[in-house]
């Protein structure tokens, strides 16, 4: 059982100091993960990978009743905690973006804007829902790889699966997927 895996008990169990005992051990990793989804952002974003990973570690300690079994089950709920900050804010801004819930002005003339980064984003997202529904895993293995910008090796490594299945549900999961999108 590996270090990481006895502070999550320790943290389970309600030990006070367990909390500050884990940050360090996974901060670096944690700040990894972020830093390869943010370099695949549009450019001029604002938020850092460093705010992604704080704002993830918060939700993740402060979640009550929150249990892991084992350093991939933590990590797995990190690229989850992650994702939906992604999402969340991609929602904010599209909103923002389509006026916020005020009225509609029509002009005689409207240019349509071509889909953004944040779009797509939410449009994978959904399909990944709709995934996630069907077969779990490999919505897992997506969020992964494209949330957190793992790499197969990697990412099997947190799902205790082999590689050549990482490779196998990647590419399954890819052509659902797309297939999936391009029915939206």
């Amino acid at each position: 059982m590996s270090e990481v895996t006895h502070i999550l008990n320790a943290l389970e169990r309600g030990e006070a100091n367990a909390a500050e005992e884990l940050l360090p051990l996974v901060y670096q990793e944690l700040r990894k993960l972020a830093a390869h989804k943010m370099a695949r952002e549009a450019p001029g974003q604002t938020l850092q990978p460093t705010a992604l990973v704080h704002e993830a570690w918060l939700r993740l300690v402060a979640a009550e009743q929150q249990t892991w079994q084992n350093r991939a089950h933590f990590f797995a709920a990190a690229a989850e905690g992650m994702r939906r900050i992604l999402i969340d804010r991609a929602r904010r801004k599209r909103a923002a973006r389509h006026g916020g819930g005020r009225e509609p002005v029509e002009l005689e003339v409207a240019e349509i804007a071509a889909d953004t980064d944040d779009d797509q984003l939410l449009a994978v997202s959904e399909a990944l829902d709709r995934l996630a529904v069907r077969d779990r895993p490999k919505a897992e293995l997506v969020k992964l790889r494209y949330f957190v910008g793992l790499t197969i090796a990697e990412a099997a490594q947190i799902l205790q699966i082999s590689e050549p299945t990482a490779k196998r549900w990647w590419t399954y999961a890819r052509a659902w997927l797309y297939a999936e999108m391009q029915r939206a």
